[in-house]
């Protein structure tokens, strides 16, 4: 980055990038037959409205101040963590929440972009609200299992993955061994260019994923050292204290089973319209325990832990259940409840694939008499460098085409440019009329010929739509330097066709920007505004 370059934010609607599902974009529009599944509007009206109503709904903020202060201990926060930290205790208090599980090193991209827009949004609801505070939480889904998903990252192209060997059970819990040769030495081999960025990242990466450090306690350190300084709160939700307020939903669930019932009108419902995102089960919990975390199942009233010998009549269950409550675990249906349950939340910020989960929930929220709060599609990014951003000049682009597919491009450059001399489309059209007469003349003279000159017909207009595509390709490979630019232009925008977000790590922003990088993408984000942001220079 030249020092005297600028960040030029320009901002696309979402249905517009045709990266979201109907179900978001119909959302984010105000659609009416998605209103019973929600209960405030995205945007500051339904903010307020949620502000207001949240006092209804109180939670146990002492036991969260004190799991929080001993998650805390032994690691050094800036003031505004213990400051939030303090804040938690007070009744006008309130978080703005994302979550996410604990991938390594964070994984892709969009796990650093939905806390940042978290402290966004809490940082201007304190201006709207000075009366109140508000406090962006990291919610860490700690008690995943996923390990493929959450054990590897990308770098400059190449993959990095942490080797599971006997590691089973939640991801959060699991000690960093084997770490070191897996990742972090392959990965310093790559490290650069030297200086102050390196030295600083590598030595955060270092300090926090240590062998002897769980995954937990490594993504809550390193979290805190890139993004403590704006007040981020991690939660590790992982905590026997947090789940005593969670034990009659859980509960209810195991002996009653109200999940499954609850949600199928309105899965059916959205079925009807939409792709579901997420499919409840008999049973929404997960048994966890050392190395396992497995499904329960009811049958004939005993009730099992799949994958094991575990087994618990009605009595053993509700025993084990208020004796060690954190080993019930809430899966995707019931996971969102819990953490309205021990969090004075007013917003929830998630990708597409959360937003349309959370939809389908509404109903069990009112069921048991929880907070639905508002949800908010995080912000998503385009990072352009100044490369990428000179290109695009020259190719003379709009940030809306830029998500259109490469071969798109390429036609619309073609056609925008050389239309006239490879359009021919009145030749066709004057040819079709000369053809349509003869094949008339000729089923004048015998019935029977109607078919052959229909035939003949067909076979003339498929040579020549293949004269006008080798005349495309033709007008291409003469301007093949400029679609070259295009090339090399998605090529870095897209990598191997996917976004940055779901492919890139924030490593190698961090070692170009450093901390500017956070800065950068914070001061262009829309806290309210539901918009795709795309970051150029000048």
């Amino acid at each position: 980055m030249h020092q005297d370059s600028t960040p030029l934010y320009s901002y696309v609607s979402y249905s517009d990038t045709g990266y979201f599902s109907p179900l978001v974009t119909d959302y984010l529009d105000g659609n009416a037959r998605l209103k019973p599944y929600y209960a405030y509007t995205p945007d500051m009206a339904g903010i307020n409205s949620a502000i207001e109503d949240r006092k209804n709904y109180p939670v146990d903020r002492e036991t969260l101040v004190k799991v929080l202060q001993k998650q805390y201990e032994g690691v050094e926060i800036s003031a505004k963590v213990a400051s939030n930290l303090q804040l938690l205790a007070l009744d006008n208090t309130y978080t703005v929440c994302t979550a996410h599980q604990p991938c390594l090193l964070t994984g892709y991209l969009y796990f650093i972009y939905k806390i940042l827009h978290a402290v966004k949004l809490a940082e201007s609801l304190e201006v709207q609200h000075p009366d109140k505070h508000f406090v962006p939480v990291f919610y860490m889904g700690s008690e995943d299992n996923d390990f493929e998903e959450l054990s590897c990252f990308r770098f400059r192209g190449d993959k990095y993955r942490w080797q599971k060997g006997d590691k089973a059970g939640a991801v959060g819990r699991m000690l960093l061994q084997g770490i070191t040769e897996d990742v972090l030495k392959p990965l310093f081999k790559y490290f650069g260019p030297p200086g102050k960025n390196m030295e600083t990242l590598k030595e955060h990466i270092l300090q926090c994923y240590k062998p002897e450090h769980t995954v937990a306690q490594a993504t809550r350190l390193f979290v805190n050292r890139l993004l403590g300084k704006y007040g981020v709160i991690v939660l590790d939700a992982d905590s026997s204290d947090l789940k005593q307020s969670y034990i009659p939903v859980m509960q209810e669930e195991l002996l009653k089973q109200t999940s499954l019932p609850l949600l199928s009108e309105t899965l059916s419902f959205l079925n009807q319209h939409y792709k579901v995102q997420a499919h409840p089960r008999a049973i929404n919990l997960f048994y966890l325990i050392d190395n396992v975390r497995e499904r329960i199942i009811e049958e004939g009233y005993v009730w099992k832990v799949l994958n094991t010998s575990i087994t618990f009549t009605e009595a053993e269950l509700l025993a084990e259940l208020q004796l060690h409550p954190e080993r019930f675990s809430p899966n995707v249906i019931l996971r969102g409840m819990y953490q309205e349950t021990i969090l004075p939340n007013v917003v929830f910020i998630g990708g597409g694939a959360e937003v349309s989960y959370w939809l389908q929930l509404k109903k069990i929220f009112s069921h048991h008499k929880v907070f639905f709060p508002v949800v908010m599609l995080r912000q998503s990014v385009l990072w352009k460098s100044e490369k990428a951003t000179e290109l695009q000049m020259k190719c003379n682009l709009s940030d809306n085409s830029l998500f259109l597919p490469l071969y798109e491009l390429e036609n619309q450059f073609i056609n925008t440019n050389y239309n006239d001399l490879i359009n021919i489309s009145n030749e066709k059209t004057a040819i079709q009329a000369i053809l349509d007469i003869m094949t008339v003349k000729a089923t004048h003279v015998d019935a029977t010929l109607n078919l052959a000159g229909k035939a003949i017909t067909t076979k003339i207009n498929k040579y020549i739509d293949t004269l006008q595509y080798k005349m495309r390709q033709a007008e291409k490979r003469k301007h093949q330097a400029q679609l070259n630019r295009i090339i090399q232009l998605k090529s870095e925008l897209f990598p191997q066709g996917n976004l940055q977000e779901r492919h890139d790590s924030f490593l190698e922003y961090y070692l170009i920007y450093g901390e500017a990088y956070f800065d950068i993408l914070l001061n262009g984000m829309l806290p309210y505004n539901s918009q795709w942001m795309n970051i150029g220079w000048v």
